[in-house]
């Protein structure tokens, strides 16, 4: 028997770990995947001050590479905030945190997410986005269904995923991916991703699972991984080193800041319809290589006028 804490005092006698809100009535709980990575805890930054106290988030990751705990120092003492290092593809860790919390929404950031990585060892990719989605449903639907196979009210499964699903954008000031676009990944990140996808469409199909997704284009903005197109070219250009660029730099991507997404993924939660996908883009549709000229020529604007490496690389690229 487990007490749900008002401001410290005892308020209600419960079988899981639930607490209220300042208005007394029982606080929404979120089970983030990832939160420790690059939008996982902007996320959680961006949940925390629309909410504050009338939200508790836990936040579950297995932090490797992408995740890092300092992202979210701010928020660590919060009394309605608990990080639990686990892997989304362990059953038993993640049956457990809904055995003993009443999880009212799951947002399912935690992904393999590097192409190149993607490039280089595929496996993991499909063991965790896959594989570990599939851990994510299975628990989810477990905790969450009734006997009569329908599902508790004001719960909710949102899939994160991505617009790379979807292929690459031809080079057509008019052209937008749109929700009934066909799948069309080409690298093994996004075939993992696009495979996550359909095993969320086959649970609400299926199952009647309460669920959305959100297919998003590029983010940008704080906490991002250097290894990424933003970061990685004004690390390199401000050490001096080469600026690389995949092909002849002509992918057509959307470029969405990290915190629009977050208000999005909230969107999608308070006010999205059940079993509906949404994309989630910032209508700035750029090549790759014109970010790469666009940071460039703003570097070189906030640069002084002498001669240090990355000036150097920066004139002669």
């Amino acid at each position: 028997m487990i007490s749900c804490s008002f401001y410290g005092k005892i308020s209600l006698s419960i079988t899981k770990n639930v607490r209220c809100a300042q208005n007394g009535e029982k606080m929404r709980t979120y089970l983030v995947t990832g939160g420790a990575g690059f939008i996982g805890s902007n996320y959680i930054h961006y949940m925390f001050k629309k909410y504050d106290n009338e939200i508790r988030i836990i936040n579950v990751d297995a932090l490797t590479y992408a995740g890092n705990l300092e992202n979210l120092k701010d928020v660590e003492k919060r009394e309605n905030y608990t990080f639990v290092k686990a892997n989304i593809c362990d059953k038993d860790a993640i049956s457990k945190i809904f055995a003993e919390n009443d999880i009212d929404r799951v947002v399912h950031f935690a992904a393999e997410s590097h192409v190149d990585r993607s490039i280089r060892n595929p496996e993991i990719f499909v063991q965790t986005n896959v594989l570990g989605t599939a851990v994510m449903l299975n628990c989810a639907k477990a905790a969450w269904e009734l006997p009569d196979g329908s599902f508790k009210e004001g719960k909710k499964f949102l899939h994160v995923s991505t617009d790379e699903v979807y292929g690459s954008l031809p080079d057509d000031d008019n052209a937008f991916f749109y929700e009934t676009t066909p799948y069309d990944p080409h690298s093994p990140y996004s075939a993992s991703k696009a495979s996550s996808d359909m095993l969320v469409k086959a649970y609400m199909d299926t199952y009647h699972f309460p669920a959305n997704i959100t297919n998003c284009s590029n983010n940008y903005g704080p906490f991002q991984f250097p290894e990424k197109l933003i970061p990685l070219i004004i690390n390199n250009a401000l050490h001096g080193k080469k600026l690389p660029v995949y092909g002849d730099g002509k992918n057509v991507r959307d470029w969405l800041y990290v915190e629009d997404h977050a208000k999005a993924i909230d969107m999608v939660q308070e006010q999205g319809r059940l079993f509906e996908t949404y994309n989630v883009g910032g209508h700035n549709e750029k090549q790759n290589i014109e970010i790469i000229h666009i940071i460039i020529e703003t570097l070189q604007e906030m640069l002084p006028d002498s001669e240090p490496p990355a000036r150097r690389i920066l004139t002669t690229t």
